[in-house]
């Protein structure tokens, strides 16, 4: 008997060592190269040649993989020269996943920037430079990406986002003074400039209700104490003819705008000036910041990552945990404007119609096509993936988005900081060739983001550059559970979900939206929620939430900032048991709906249970931008 026991222990022992997973280590260089074997004492250097290496384990069925394959990275920053493209080939199973992981005590950076060197003091004379900036601008030159020149829209010294050089800052803006739609002009205070050396690299950015615009300047008339503008194609046709949102010109005050990118505007402590054509960036120095020994980033690459699938072949068992994704870019501003309908997607083409009415909605007055924002990292057709105590920092656009066509995944334990859009995007919205106003119901519903759990995240300072996107924003998704995230510093709504504008029961159905926190919020545009929502998503349920401190700017084209707010169409969706400072809330021609018990008077339990697990006391301790 004692014999028979003996065999099955070792059985057993045996039997466990070969669920052990496979090892793939990788080293920032000099310590890895791809040339290595990918041992721990040989690590390979990039991460792709690490999933190509893990690709061929799987192809040949190698015995090592049947506990799975663990990409093992250490700490440092990984300057990537590529996208890392994963596809269905990468894919493991549930007894044999991929797990993509920081090593034990270790911070890997998955960095799409390059470092900018060599900074020296300016000593020779720079036409437009203003005087009062002289002697105190440093410059560099910017370096080549294999070879080539590139443009970039953000720079991070010592990991703080530098602002464009700008005529005003954020608390400061002026207001437009008239918007001519017959030219395509708009006026504004004469910026105080007589003349500026680059006129035609100047950009407008433009307050435009519950959105913001980026408009590229073409040219520049000064006429007494004002400036007449025009514009570039293809936003300057988008910009004059959309309806919706428009530049505010009211009796409570016209819109507010900023004017950037002209050395001219170069006389702040933390703003930059690109001169394209030498290849040389300029930058005022704050009092404390030592360029000979500051780190500065400017990025390239604006996916870092791809998970892309098909339908018939979705990426599975994908695991990412403990990895900081960093410094992507998105040039689409630079290069064809940012005229945007709202919460970030761009439009492609927008008009008013003449007459109204679609067969879906009778008295709908204009058509939009929406393009989307590129994200660090993007997902689409994929099962079972997971990102679990991640980083995503320094983002030109949107931080992780799941596209459209995943099911069974899970965000846990992830930050969210310094995004210059949304930080988590979830699901379809529009397609660009389908009008948005139009209900989502696919004939395969492979294609729908589904069955996905968002837990316990921190989000903050998102949408730092554009305005009108959101902490986390879901489209049209079904059975997704939002629940126990922090959020605060946002610039407009905190998690927003639906899309179409439409009561026509679509796709959309039983998403959960509890236990969140989500405070300070609305800090430059409004038509805003702690929570929003829109469109018809039967089942779905806004429950033990506790929402507060909502900003006050001073320019907002109206007092529509709301705790919780059913924008238009909202409906069959069950509001209950919030916890909100006020009880200021917002409908707009919502169907059936069941508010209950929501307000200050909720109990304190519900207010205090709600934001982040104490499992996850290491993001709590992360140092807030804003109050907590």
């Amino acid at each position: 008997m004692k014999r028979i026991a003996l065999i099955l222990i070792l059985w057993l022992s045996c039997w466990s060592v070969g669920l052990q997973a496979a090892e793939i280590w990788v080293a920032p260089c000099p310590a890895g190269s791809d040339q290595n074997q990918g041992s721990r004492s040989q690590p390979l250097a990039t991460l792709n040649a690490a999933m190509r290496q893990a690709r061929e384990l799987r192809r040949l069925s190698d015995p090592s993989i049947q506990g799975g394959i663990k990409i093992l990275m250490k700490g440092g920053i990984y300057h990537m020269t590529e996208t890392l493209l994963i596809r269905s080939e990468d894919s493991g199973t549930p007894e044999s996943p991929t797990i993509i992981e920081a090593a034990p005590g270790e911070k890997p950076i998955l960095s799409g920037g390059v470092q900018v060197q060599n900074w020296e003091s300016v000593s020779t004379k720079i036409e437009g430079l203003p005087e009062m900036a002289k002697g105190k601008i440093f410059a560099a030159n910017v370096p080549a990406f294999e070879g080539m020149s590139f443009d970039f829209r953000q720079v991070w010294v010592n990991g703080t986002k530098a602002t464009p050089a700008s005529n005003t800052d954020e608390k400061n803006m002026l207001r437009i003074l008239y918007v001519d739609k017959s030219s395509s002009q708009i006026r504004i205070p004469s910026p105080m400039v007589k003349k500026f050396s680059k006129p035609s690299e100047i950009e407008m950015f433009i307050h435009q209700m519950w959105e913001t615009a980026v408009l590229r300047v073409s040219s520049v008339r000064i006429k007494g104490d004002e400036a007449i503008l025009s514009f570039r194609q293809p936003e300057k046709r988008l910009e004059f003819e959309h309806p919706w949102p428009p530049p505010v010109i009211s009796e409570r005050g016209n819109s507010v705008f900023r004017l950037s990118r002209a050395i001219e505007f170069l006389d702040q402590p933390g703003e930059w000036y690109y001169d394209r054509s030498e290849g040389k960036l300029f930058y005022y120095p704050g009092e404390n910041e030592d360029m000979k020994t500051a780190e500065v980033v400017i990025p390239v690459l604006e996916n870092l990552v791809i998970v892309q699938g098909i339908p018939e072949k979705p990426v599975q068992q994908i695991q990412w945990k403990g990895i900081t994704f960093a410094h992507s870019s998105w040039l689409r501003p630079s290069r064809q404007g940012y005229v945007p309908l709202q919460a970030g997607m761009f439009l492609l083409d927008a008009y008013k119609l003449q007459v109204p009415g679609t067969k879906d909605k009778a008295a709908l007055e204009n058509q939009a096509w929406i393009g989307r924002q590129p994200a660090a990292v993007q997902l689409s057709n994929v099962r079972n993936t997971v990102f679990e105590s991640c980083t995503f920092s320094h983002c030109g656009a949107s931080g992780l988005d799941y596209q459209y066509g995943s099911s069974n995944d899970r965000i846990e334990g992830c930050l969210f900081q310094d995004i210059a859009g949304s930080a988590l995007v979830v699901g379809k919205f529009s397609d660009p060739g389908i009008e948005t106003h139009l209900p989502y119901i696919p004939t395969d519903e492979r294609e729908l983001c589904q069955n996905m759990q968002i837990r316990n995240n921190l989000v903050q300072d998102a949408a730092n550059e554009y305005w009108g996107c959101v902490g986390i924003i879901a489209g049209y998704v079904r059975d997704v559970a939002i629940e126990h995230n922090e959020l605060c510093d946002l610039a407009y709504s905190g998690i927003s979900v639906g899309w179409g504008w439409t009561r026509t029961v679509n796709c959309m159905k039983n998403n959960i939206i509890k236990y969140n926190l989500v405070h300070h919020f609305g800090k430059h545009n409004y038509s805003c929620g702690g929570v929003y929502t829109l469109s018809a998503q039967p089942g779905t349920v806004i429950a033990e939430n506790c929402i507060r401190d909502i900003y006050k700017p001073n320019y907002v084209h109206d007092d529509t900032g709301f705790f919780i707010y059913l924008d238009e169409a909202s409906s069959y969706i069950t509001i209950k048991d919030n916890w909100c400072s006020e009880a200021k809330f917002g409908t707009n021609q919502n169907g059936m709906t069941v508010w209950e018990n929501n307000g200050p008077q909720v109990s304190e339990a519900i207010k205090n249970n709600a934001g982040l697990q104490p499992e996850f006391n290491e993001l709590s301790d992360t140092k807030r931008t804003c109050d907590k």
